[in-house]
């Protein structure tokens, strides 16, 4: 046997088990209930994935991704179907993320194969895809030709099941309730007031002055009719008056720097837009070290994983702010790029009168 034939198989395999490893843990990053959650509604919803097959896809597919960097390291079948089954999973994913590429571009986003930990683009992921597929193929060509017959198949299910029930402990799937706990959150705002027309109907009011008055009338009531935005189940004033709606992550360090900013704009501006908070449940118990951090303690409701995704919107990403008033939406700020929170830009959005808002709109 040539070093060729020794050294290089076993090269590749180590490299492959080790990809295929890294890709299941970071999926499993910063905790297994988080991320799973998090990978299904950013990456199987929008494949059509339902909730309810969306939690069992994600956990068996993880698994799979550990069986298979285990597997390729031991000689059980190794040749008739754990290389084979992982160049399928590899061609399947580099179909889908070229699909993604051509309909939205490739440039930008996490396609979700290291899940949070190491963020990587549709493209970068093809390429490593392609690269890890022609060493999966060089491997067969190099690695000595043995004889399977002998082989254990149940290795590969003990294992492969093994895995899969390992995920559904890690991330056991939870019943979604959208409000999880209001436990220290403050009282609401208490209703605004309406303004009421005290000018009684058998005053006499010269013609001249009916347009004066219609134009002043105008002026007090510059502001948009109410509308339902959505979120009166978490704050039953949400949709009255003047808002700034927050979606943060209690341990996310960008959420926190925004709830600062906020609170120092809000010292500086006795008309500021009150603040109301939508916290995900992951790690909750941060919530008093994030309010500290902050500077203030705001009104604040907390809701599962899940839930908090689909309300923060389908490519949103935390942290997330809302400009709205009587329920109508006038900006909405999530993430750290593009879409990120500007503190300069609101002050000036906030002080807009809704006449000028409209405008804008």
């Amino acid at each position: 046997m040539t070093a060729k034939e020794k050294y290089v198989p076993i090269a590749i395999r180590i490299s492959i088990s080790f990809l295929f490893l890294l890709s299941a843990v970071a999926k499993l990053y910063p905790s297994p209930y988080f991320a799973i959650s998090t990978f299904e509604v950013k990456q199987l919803y929008p494949l059509g994935f339902s909730g309810d097959v969306a939690p069992f896809f994600s956990r068996i597919l993880i698994g799979i991704e550990f069986a298979l960097g285990l597997l390729i390291l031991q000689k059980h079948y190794l040749r008739k179907l754990v290389i084979p089954a992982t160049l399928l999973m590899l061609a399947v994913f580099t179909t889908h993320l070229t699909i993604v590429t051509f309909q939205d571009g490739g440039n930008s986003g996490n396609c979700g194969c290291f899940g949070s930990l190491l963020p990587m683009t549709p493209i970068e992921a093809i390429l490593k895809n392609v690269v890890a597929m022609v060493l999966l193929v060089i491997l067969l060509k190099v690695m000595p030709k043995k004889d399977e017959s002998k082989s254990n198949f149940w290795i590969l299910t003990s294992t492969t099941l093994a895995f899969i029930l390992l995920l559904f402990m890690l991330a056991p799937m939870q019943a979604e309730s959208n409000l999880v706990d209001v436990t220290g959150a403050e009282p609401d705002d208490t209703d605004a007031i309406e303004v009421v027309d005290t000018v009684k109907s058998d005053l006499v009011v010269e013609p001249k002055k009916i347009d004066t008055i219609k134009k002043i009338v105008e002026e007090i009531k510059d502001e948009p009719v109410q509308h339902k935005s959505g979120y009166s189940s978490y704050f039953a004033s949400i949709d009255k008056g003047r808002k700034t709606l927050c979606f943060f992550v209690p341990g996310c360090d960008h959420c926190r720097e925004v709830a600062k900013e906020l609170t120092e704009m809000k010292a500086k501006d006795k008309n500021f837009p009150d603040i109301r908070i939508v916290f995900m449940n992951e790690e909750a118990d941060l919530i008093p070290d994030f309010f500290k951090f902050a500077g203030a303690k705001y009104p604040y409701k907390i809701i599962e994983v899940i839930p908090f995704w689909n309300v923060l919107g389908t490519g949103k990403d935390t942290p997330g702010v809302k400009y709205l008033w009587n329920g109508n939406e006038f900006k909405y700020y999530y993430g750290i790029t593009d879409n990120k929170f500007n503190a300069t830009e609101f002050s000036t959005l906030i002080q807009k009168s809704y006449s000028a808002l409209k405008t804008i709109k």
